[in-house]
Order: structure tokens, then C-alpha cells, then sequence
């Protein structure tokens, strides 16, 4: 959504009026311009266009849709051959600038770049703005030094590189071989989400980072600024719902980081303090707005705001009141065992490839995971786009967050990894729909963690960074087996005989074995380290049926185990998920997955997002 400079409204819309397009939900501003739509494209196999000054002028001569990447369909590219560097172009218009609100109260221009894989470069005019490394995470960068205020057109230029062949690289699915094989797709090559322009005061709000403390009816706020820190200014935070104020502070500045605590009095009932909190069954999320003011500004956080040019900067948020842990075996939502029922999703589309066909489609594909009757999903080894977060907050999902993996254990890939994933929990740590951090799976760059203790200290590290970035979140520190340090004991099992499983997730005995010996991947769940023998045991990976639902049948599909007819399939799946669902001890699953995904036909739906099966019948064996 954008809105005109001309509106006199001097708020932000409120968050939980917003409609899911907006690149960053949690920090709105009522001016922004949406840079989507044909830019000038063009692949540079042999490295020479900064050599050459391409930088300095249109890249051409081939167009391409982004945020789209240039091997999907809808980019207009389709190319997915090996082209490690690739450069875009766009000419910005004096209109767009105006409708990011530039003037001389917000004299900043901002370019936002939610993701660019791998390694990005950016030029405004031909000046450089700077550079970022990580493909899953977004980056700004200050253009306003660049513009030329005498031209009706500024050139904005990216140059994006993405080794193909570089396992250092966080790269999750995306495959180092030209063609997919196995459980890895098409590779995703420079921008691959919204690029966006926005104006800002000299000294602004740069991020809000939300914390609730149930038990003492408390509200945490870390606003970071940017610019210069204004002497004797003020951070004035209002939280509220439905248009009923819940909590106001004010807190002078001091430095770039200021910290905001609020008591909201109506939580302080016990009785009642439920009505307000978060959860999958009910998604009630908080409104807040955060006014930063010079000295001597009057009230600014109020419903009608500080009068034209009090406020130095006014943003948008939302938040939602909830706690999680573990305990006793159990995964603990707001105070209470709560049985987790997750879909695996890839997060991918036939026409989009990682990218998302439209800021819809991530509603829709919340809302379909929900119709199955899954309270949880696990996007895999990627960092999901915040706009589906937005909907999984506002619509009522649980979301582990999940790092792409690398593929190789080596100093560069340590270091990029801790670096990216760092990026990633910043940017989510305040979204009430992530309940569990996944730093690693199946030993994917750490393939000999069982005998490698450098490569059990970085698991371990992992682990413990997130947990010192995000102390409130449970955490898995290798989700599938050879874990060391987690906080919930996760399992792949792609076992097809439900007797087998129902065995094997059984009373009694069960647990130990599956913990003391080596799981059913022939790899040990557990390794030497701190993992608690009360940690909850989920069941993280299963199913994986193959129906095979396309005309003519998909070239190389496959699944873990595969079924001829709607009939055998609904059979098979009623089969598995009843076997995993009558489990006493697992406090938890993930069934894989929730659509067909190229190659892998083992999906719920189609790629198309269609049920093979009735949807009740699905919803019906998920709740078991």
C-alpha cells in the first residue's frame, strides 16, 4: 500500500488495518513506493561490467519482472543455466520519489532491498551506496547523497553474484548442479524480493524489537535509531486494541538504543489477562505506534498525533502477547502443554520459483495450511518472506524459523552462516507467529558432527547464538538427529508402515530407545552435549507420500513411499498420521509436506495448490 504525500493524515495507518503487502510489516510509515515491475536485466557470464562502467548506465538490452528470479517463468527470463553474475537497472521518476514522502521534513531517501542472493552491490546515479552478503536477508541503504536533484529520473543499478558451485553459501535447496535432482530445486540468482523506496527524517526510527513478559503484565521495546541522536529528544510508545489504549511511556534519548518498558494494568487480572494473548485458535495481535520527538515537542503518540511537524519520525507496529517453552516433555505455549501439528512447506512455486507469485499467495498459503487442520509450519531451509509472517500473525499459524543450510564445513561457511543467520532472527525475533529457531538441519554442513568436535562446537554455537540473540524461544540445534545443546528433540522418520511407527513412537520403552541408540536414520538422535533427557520429542519429518497427481505423471517425481489412487493415498496418509497422533510421548509432528514441489510429488496438494484428496478427510487425520 502507498499513500499520497498529499493526505493529510499525520499518523501511519495502523498495523492491523494494513493488507498484507507492505515489505515490512512491523515498522510502517504512511509514505513508501514499491519499486516492482520491469527493470533492465542483463547476465554478465565473463565479469566485466563494473570493469566496463555498467553501473553508470541502463542495463539492457532484456527486461525482467521483479522481484522475480531470472530462472522462474514469471520473470520473463526463465533461464536456469549458470550465470554467477547478473545485473538489473531502473529508472526512478519524480513521481515515485514524491510518493515516498522526500521533503524537507523527511529529507532521507531510503532503497530497501528485501533479498538478493548472494553477494549485491548497489549504485544510485553511478555513486555507490554499498554492498551486502546473504541471500535471505534484507538490507538499506542511504541514496540521498546520490541524487540529483536536477534530473526528472534517477538510475538505480544492482549487481548481484551467486557462485553456483559455491557450497559455502547458505543455500538451503537451491541446487549446485545445472538441472534438479533429488530434494534440491532451481537455483534462486539475485533479487528475490521487494525492492522499495522510503523517506525518513535526518534522525529516524531504524528497527523496534517487541519483548512480552506475561507473568509481570509487561511490554518490552528496543527502538534503534538512525542519524544523529537528538539532544534531549523522545521516544513515546502507545500500544492498544481495537481503538482502546492499553499502555503508554515516553523515555528520553540517550543514544541510538533506547529501551521502552510498559505495564499494561489490564493484564494485571488474572482473570481475565488470557482475553488479550496470542495463539493459533486466537491470533490477537496489538496495535502500537512510536513516535520519536525533538526537545520540547508536545505529546506526539496520541490518536491524532503531535500537530504537522512535532514528531521527527512516526511508525506503525503491531505485537501479540504470548510466552513459549519446554517442560517436562511437552512444547508450552502461554503457560500450557500445546500439541503441535505442523506441515512441512518448501515455500516454493512452479512460476516463481522462492519467490512468492503475489503478496496473496502467502495469505493463501497461510490459509491453506490451516484448512488442513495444522496448527504449525515449518518453512524449510529458508527464510520465509515477513509477508507471510504477517498473515501467520495476523491469521493464526505457528512458524519455525528456519536458516538455509550450506553445504560445506569450513571457516568462510562458519562465518557466513552465524553472520546470515544473525540477519534473520533480528529481522523476525519480533513476530509472535515464530515459536521455535532452526539454525540446522540433518547435519547439512556439518555431515560428520557425530565424530567431528569442531563441528559439534559450531552446532552448539549456533545454538547458543540464536539463544543470545532470542533468549524467549526454544531452540533446535541440528533438526533431525545428531543433536547436541536443543531444547526439543527432533526426528525424521519416513518409516511407511503405520505398525511400524505406532511401534515405535509407542509407551513404555519407546523413548528411551529412540534417544540412547541410533534413530531411524541409522544416525544417533542424541550426541554428547547438554541436551536435557526432558527435552519434548517431535517428530519433525514423516510421510512424504507420493501421489502423482499431473497429467502424464512429472518427469523423475518421487516420494518416501507412493500410492496408485485417491483411495491408497488417503489409506496410507489416515495410516501414518493416526499411528504419530496416538503417540503418548511425542509432544509434537511435522508431516512432509504440505505441497509437490518439482520433482517431489509427495505433497498434499498439487504444485498448483490444489488437494489431492478431500480437504476434510485431510484435516480429519491431521487432528486425529
Amino acid at each position: 500500500m502507498t499513500t499520497s504525500p498529499g493526505d493529510d493524515a499525520p499518523t501511519p495507518i495502523r498495523a492491523s488495518l494494513q493488507d498484507g503487502t507492505h515489505p515490512r510489516p512491523q515498522l510502517l510509515r504512511r509514505d513508501w513506493t514499491d519499486l516492482s515491475g520491469p527493470w533492465g536485466f542483463a547476465v554478465d557470464d565473463d565479469d566485466v561490467g563494473e570493469h566496463e562502467g555498467w553501473h553508470r548506465r541502463p542495463v539492457g538490452p532484456r527486461s525482467i519482472e521483479v522481484p522475480f528470479p531470472p530462472e522462474s517463468p514469471a520473470s520473463g527470463i526463465g533461464d536456469t543455466g549458470f550465470h554467477p553474475v547478473v545485473w538489473y537497472s531502473r529508472s526512478v521518476s519524480r513521481d515515485e520519489l514524491d510518493r515516498t514522502g522526500l521533503d524537507e521534513a523527511a529529507p532521507r531517501l531510503l532503497v530497501h532491498l528485501g533479498a538478493v542472493d548472494h553477494r549485491a552491490r548497489v549504485w544510485l546515479n553511478g555513486v555507490l551506496l554499498g554492498e551486502h552478503e546473504g541471500g535471505h536477508t534484507p538490507f538499506t541503504l542511504d541514496a540521498t547523497e546520490a541524487l540529483d536533484p536536477e534530473s526528472d529520473e534517477q538510475l538505480l543499478v544492482v549487481r548481484a553474484e551467486d557462485d553456483p558451485s559455491d557450497v559455502t553459501q547458505p543455500r538451503g535447496k537451491q541446487d549446485w548442479r545445472l538441472d534438479p535432482h533429488v530434494i534440491w530445486y532451481h537455483r534462486t540468482t539475485g533479487i528475490w524480493q521487494p525492492v522499495w523506496l522510503e523517506a525518513v527524517p535526518r534522525t529516524s526510527i531504524r528497527s523496534l524489537t517487541w519483548t512480552t513478559d506475561l507473568p509481570h503484565a509487561t511490554v518490552g521495546l528496543d527502538v534503534e535509531l538512525r542519524g544523529p541522536v537528538p539532544a534531549a529528544g523522545r521516544v513515546e510508545v502507545v500500544v492498544s486494541h481495537d481503538g482502546r489504549e492499553l499502555a503508554r511511556a515516553g523515555v528520553a534519548v540517550s543514544s541510538r538504543h533506547v529501551p521502552v518498558r510498559l505495564v499494561l494494568p489490564d493484564q494485571r487480572n488474572g482473570q481475565s489477562y488470557e482475553e488479550l494473548l496470542w495463539s493459533p485458535e486466537s491470533p490477537t495481535l496489538l496495535d502500537a505506534t512510536v513516535t520519536l520527538s525533538p526537545a520540547g515537542a508536545p505529546d506526539a503518540g496520541g490518536a491524532g498525533g503531535a500537530g504537522a511537524g512535532a514528531a521527527t519520525d512516526v511508525v506503525a507496529s503491531y505485537l501479540g502477547l504470548r510466552s513459549v517453552a519446554v517442560a517436562e516433555g511437552a512444547f508450552v505455549l502461554n503457560d500450557r502443554p500445546y500439541h503441535v501439528r505442523s506441515v512441512l512447506a518448501q515455500g516454493y512455486w512452479p512460476e516463481s520459483h522462492l519467490a512468492a507469485p503475489s503478496a496473496e499467495a502467502l495469505r493463501v498459503e497461510v490459509e491453506l495450511v490451516k484448512s488442513l487442520g495444522f496448527t504449525a509450519v515449518r518453512v524449510h531451509q529458508k527464510v520465509e518472506d515477513p509477508r507471510f509472517l504477517w498473515w501467520a500473525d495476523r491469521l493464526g499459524l505457528l512458524v519455525w524459523g528456519e536458516m538455509a543450510g550450506a553445504f560445506e564445513f569450513s571457516p568462510t561457511a562458519v562465518a557466513r552462516l552465524a553472520a546470515e543467520w544473525t540477519e534473520a532472527v533480528r529481522r523476525d525475533v519480533s513476530h509472535p507467529c515464530i515459536v521455535t529457531w532452526v539454525p540446522v538441519n540433518e547435519s547439512w554442513g556439518v555431515q560428520h558432527i557425530a565424530h567431528d568436535p569442531a563441528q559439534q562446537a559450531f552446532a552448539r554455537s549456533m545454538a547458543d547464538l540464536t539463544r543470545a540473540l532470542d533468549p524467549s524461544r526454544p531452540v533446535v540445534s541440528n533438526d533431525g538427529w545428531e543433536h547436541v545443546a536443543s531444547d526439543i528433540v527432533s526426528v525424521h522418520d519416513y518409516e511407511a508402515d503405520p505398525e511400524v511407527l505406532a511401534e515405535r513412537y509407542g509407551a513404555g520403552e519407546a523413548r528411551r530407545r529412540l534417544l540412547d541408540g541410533f534413530g531411524p536414520a541409522g544416525r544417533r538422535v542424541l550426541l554428547p552435549g547438554t541436551t536435557s533427557p526432558d527435552a519434548p520429542v517431535m517428530l519433525t519429518e514423516f510421510g512424504g507420500i507420493r501421489y502423482d497427481t499431473s497429467e502424464g505423471g512429472t518427469e523423475g517425481a518421487w516420494g518416501y513411499s507412493s500410492a496408485g489412487s485417491p483411495e491408497q493415498f488417503a489409506e496410507h496418509l489416515t495410516g501414518v498420521l493416526g499411528a504419530v497422533t496416538a503417540s503418548p510421548f511425542l509432544a509434537g509432528f511435522c508431516y512432509t509436506q504440505l505441497t509437490d514441489t518439482r520433482q517431489e510429488a509427495n505433497g498434499l496438494l498439487d504444485e498448483r495448490r490444489r488437494p489431492k484428496i478431500p480437504v476434510e478427510v485431510v484435516r480429519a487425520a491431521v487432528r486425529g
